[in-house]
Formats: structure tokens, sequence, C-alpha cells
């Protein structure tokens, strides 16, 4: 199976590093062929300008092979840190420029923008891997989760993908050795059960 994979953290050695290079071994481990893009390693421009937001724009080379592997892709993974509820500026950039009509969605004939928008993506499965330095509770009783929403109900539900998961790991900066690797191995699970071995 064709999964994808992108990392969105600043900082090489994070344990978001660690989350992501653990995911995508045990993907390779069970014979998946795996694309994978760390963000900020390989300098991802998330500027949007005007003349490429319309369906029909000429996109440059780098954002058609994006918009390609998300296209194809019939899994997706995304690891990022939660920062103030949303995710880093270069991966918002990311969902802008590659997650977009005629890609990931598109509305209906008739249809002129105010209704809901028909998914697009063949990827059955997509699954977050977030890390924060918010308690749970407090995430949940404060803050209400927004990233739950954002990439459950605004992006990967609205672009047709039926299967959501998503893990948050913390706290990240009070966090033990043992905790790390405990939630490394929950990471592996995951990644089982989401994505198991080629048959």
């Amino acid at each position: 199976m064709r999964i994808l994979a992108i990392l969105a953290h600043p900082t090489e050695g994070s344990f978001n590093h660690a989350i992501a290079g653990t995911a995508v071994s045990k993907l390779r481990e069970n014979g998946h062929e795996v694309t994978y893009h760390d963000l900020y390693a390989e300098k991802f421009d998330p500027l949007l300008s005007g003349e490429e937001i319309p369906k029909d724009a000429e996109l440059d080379p780098f954002i058609e092979k994006h918009c390609k592997e998300i296209r194809d892709a019939y899994g997706i993974i995304i690891v990022h840190p939660n920062w103030w509820g949303q995710p880093p500026a270069i991966l918002k950039g990311y969902v802008d420029r590659v997650i977009r009509a005629g890609v990931a969605y598109e509305f209906l004939e008739g249809d002129n923008g105010e209704g809901v928008p028909n998914g697009l993506l063949k990827a059955e499965t997509a699954i977050v891997f977030n890390t924060s330095n918010t308690p749970e509770k407090r995430e949940l009783d404060v803050f209400g989760d927004p990233l739950e929403a954002i990439w459950k109900n605004c992006i990967f539900g609205l672009c047709g993908v039926k299967n959501f998961y998503r893990k948050m790991y913390g706290v990240i900066v009070t966090s033990s050795i043992n905790e790390r690797q405990l939630w490394l191995e929950d990471v592996e699970k995951t990644v089982d059960k989401y994505f198991p071995p080629e048959k």
C-alpha cells in the first residue's frame, strides 16, 4: 500500500522526529511503499500566492509533485507539535497549497462554492500524531481540543477520508525516557493496527 508520511517540526532530534521515524520504519517493515517528507528539512515554502488559488492554476512543479503524492496515497500519516491549538505554520501552508480543489476535493456541478464539497482523496485512513505540553484534561476542558476538529472535520473528513485516528503524546517537556519509549511502542502498535503487514 502506498502511504504518505509528513513531519512538521523544526528541531532535528525532536520527539516528533522519533515518532515519524518509528512510524515510517514500521510501515516499511510491514511492506508498504512510503513517501516521507520532513517539511522543515526540505524547506517547504508554505506561502500560498493569489495566483495559485484557482483550481486550474498553473502550479510550480514542486507543488504538483506533492499534489500527485497525496492524490495517489492510500494512507496518510501526519506528525506535528501542538502550537496554539494548531499545526505549525509550515504544515498549515502545506495544507493550503497541496490539499487543494481538484486534488483533495471538488464542488459538484451547480454548486458555486457555498455547499459541502465532494472529497477526492483515495486514502481510506489518516493518522495524526501530535505532541503537546498541555495536559490532556486541560486541553479538553479549556481549549476543546481544536486539533481534533481541524484534522478530522475540516480537512480529512471534508476530503473523503473515512477512517481517522489522532493521538496526542504529552506532557513532552516533563516526560521521562521510559514514557517516551512507551509512546513510541504505541506508535508502532497504531501503525500495525491501521496499516498491517501486506499479504
